[in-house]
């Protein structure tokens, strides 16, 4: 009867704590269930009919791969999706520690492998990962935490030095792989979350100006890369050789039309389009299902966002908000990037499409980074020290408190002073 009269009394409280999750995890799980699931959809119908022309089975091989790796990735989001981020804090030098040395191990012959000219996978067999994908998310929690480490802003470019060093460092040990797409991922991702930071857009504007100077300098500095750059500004002029990849793509896309030609349907992918399965999926996407699979898939994409980007707005603590926007501009300056280049909008740069191309290592990472969205959602809570020593400076206690085992607590009402007052009256 209490707790009826309680409920009674304030319903919007009792509407609070009744409901355990906030919307934005569900609608995030809800589009990332629908990716993965649309994603092995679409890797079986474009890799199985190639599979059975060259002999390699009844096409079924890359599919179980897929739902192998997908099933591994959700164990990832489980884990990370529980795991303290106070002790994510504490973990995040060794991770890029880490990321580092197994970047530079692929450079080491009989060590790295090397897949079509680029080294940029460890390991044998189909057990190969990229280090570069653990590199992504490592430089996300470094730079939230590098930003977070100071709560009161930073008033000389010269601060963000440091933060340069490292990130620029890792982009130069994965653009030598060579893997340019990657490393324009890392830069974009940080760029994004010095913006969330707060940080003035002329600092912002000049660093991102020496690096648009050294990606050309990079850029024209080998004649296979001229000759992509060139095919880029104009494609059908190079439609038998550097930009054969890109015009069939744009073939594929303009031959599905509005409803596309089904499921399975799709030409490009048996006699014309290299490695559909991978960083071409879009296309044969846009060939079997059309422009409506394509919006339907871009409406999943916008969920993502949406979802991600209130769980960084409401975010308890600068940490969890700046991990939070990291993470979610991870995953979508991955999708615009091959989006761009599956339409001729940016140079073809390798990037897989988030959850949905083939690609082991790009999928687990990401699902690991959902888990920690949904981390941060359901209330987990971190803030790095602050490095000032100021009196107003210094933080409550509260502030460091994470990954409380209430975590409706959130939802709970403060206290207000003229109750604490009557209190400490009674006493």
């Amino acid at each position: 009867m209490a707790r009826a009269s309680a409920a009674t009394q304030n319903p919007p409280a009792a509407r609070a704590s009744a409901r355990a999750r906030p919307i934005e995890e569900d609608v995030l799980l809800t589009a990332v269930f629908c990716l993965v699931a649309f994603g092995a959809v679409m890797v079986y119908s474009a890799s199985s009919a190639t599979s059975v022309v060259a002999g390699r089975g009844d096409g079924t091989g890359l599919l179980v791969r897929y739902l192998a790796f997908a099933a591994l990735g959700f164990i990832g989001l489980n884990i990370a999706s529980r795991f303290p981020l106070k002790k994510l804090l504490a973990l995040t030098a060794p991770l890029l520690a880490v990321a580092f040395i197994l970047l530079l191990l692929t450079k080491i012959p009989g060590i790295g492998v090397s897949v079509n000219g680029a080294r940029r996978w460890l390991g044998f067999g189909v057990l190969q990962f990229q280090p570069s994908e653990l590199a992504k998310l490592a430089l996300v929690l470094y730079t939230a935490r590098f930003l977070a480490d100071r709560p009161r802003g930073f008033t000389r470019s010269g601060e963000l030095l440091p933060l340069a060093l490292v990130v620029g460092g890792a982009i130069l040990l994965v653009v030598t792989q060579p893997d340019l797409g990657t490393a324009l991922v890392v830069a974009f991702t940080c760029a994004a979350m010095l913006v969330a930071a707060g940080i003035r857009l002329r600092w912002l504007a000049g660093y991102a100006g020496v690096g648009a100077v050294l990606v050309l300098l990079y850029s024209l500095s080998a004649p296979y890369r001229r000759a992509r750059l060139t095919s880029f500004l104009n494609p059908w002029d190079h439609a038998s050789d550097i930009g054969f990849q890109a015009v069939q793509g744009q073939i594929a896309i303009g031959s599905g039309g509005i409803f596309g030609r089904g499921l399975g349907e799709s030409v490009q992918k048996i006699f014309y389009l290299p490695e559909a399965h991978t960083d071409f999926i879009l296309a044969i996407i846009g060939e079997e299902l059309g422009v409506i699979g394509l919006c339907g898939l871009l409406l999943l994409y916008a969920l993502v966002a949406w979802a991600g980007l209130r769980i960084a707005q409401s975010a308890s603590g600068r940490y969890a908000k700046l991990l939070a926007a990291g993470l979610t501009s991870l995953i979508l300056c991955q999708a615009l990037l091959n989006l761009f280049a599956v339409l001729g909008i940016a140079p073809l740069t390798g990037v897989p499409l988030p959850f949905l191309s083939y690609g082991s290592t790009s999928l687990v990472t990401l699902l690991i980074a959902v888990g920690l969205l949904l981390n941060i959602a359901r209330g987990g809570t971190a803030n790095a020290r602050a490095v000032t020593a100021e009196p107003d400076a210094q933080r409550s206690e509260d502030d460091y408190e994470d990954d409380l085992p209430d975590r409706s607590r959130r939802h709970r009402r403060p206290r207000s002073a003229s109750a604490r007052g009557r209190r400490r009256a009674s006493h």
